[in-house]
C-alpha cells in the first residue's frame, strides 16, 4: 500500500481510532483479500476514493475483522467496505456490489 489516501488498519487500537474519527466525519473500512482476485479488481476501483481508506488486510490482521464484525454486526466478507458516521455503519456492501460512487455518496452525507 503506497498511496497516500491508505491506512493499514492492523491493530484494534487503530479501528477503535477510526471509530471515534467516525464521530467528526465518515469513515471509510475496506476488508480486502491479497489472495482473491475479486478483492484485487475491487481494491483498484475503491483506491479512486478521494477519502482516506482504511485497509484491512484479511490474512494477517483478521483479528481486526474479527472485532469490525462484532462492533457493526455486519457478517465478514471479502472485499468490504463498511462506511461508518457516528460509529455505526450507514454503508456496507461486498464483492462487485461495491461502488465507488456508493461509497462517495455515504462518505459526503
Amino acid at each position: 500500500m503506497t498511496a497516500t489516501n491508505l491506512i493499514q488498519l492492523n491493530t484494534v487500537e487503530k479501528l477503535q481510532a477510526a471509530i471515534d474519527e467516525s464521530r467528526i466525519r465518515p469513515v471509510l473500512l475496506f476488508k480486502h483479500s491479497n489472495s482473491c482476485g475479486i478483492s484485487a479488481g475491487v481494491f483498484r476501483d475503491v483506491s479512486l476514493v478521494d477519502a482516506e481508506i482504511n485497509v484491512v488486510i484479511v490474512q494477517t490482521d483478521r483479528h481486526v475483522s474479527n472485532e469490525i464484525e462484532r462492533h457493526t454486526g455486519i457478517k465478514h466478507q471479502s472485499p468490504q467496505a463498511i462506511v461508518l458516521k457516528d460509529g455505526q455503519p450507514v454503508y456496507h456492501a461486498s464483492h462487485y456490489d461495491i461502488t465507488v460512487d456508493d461509497i462517495n455518496q455515504h462518505l459526503e452525507a
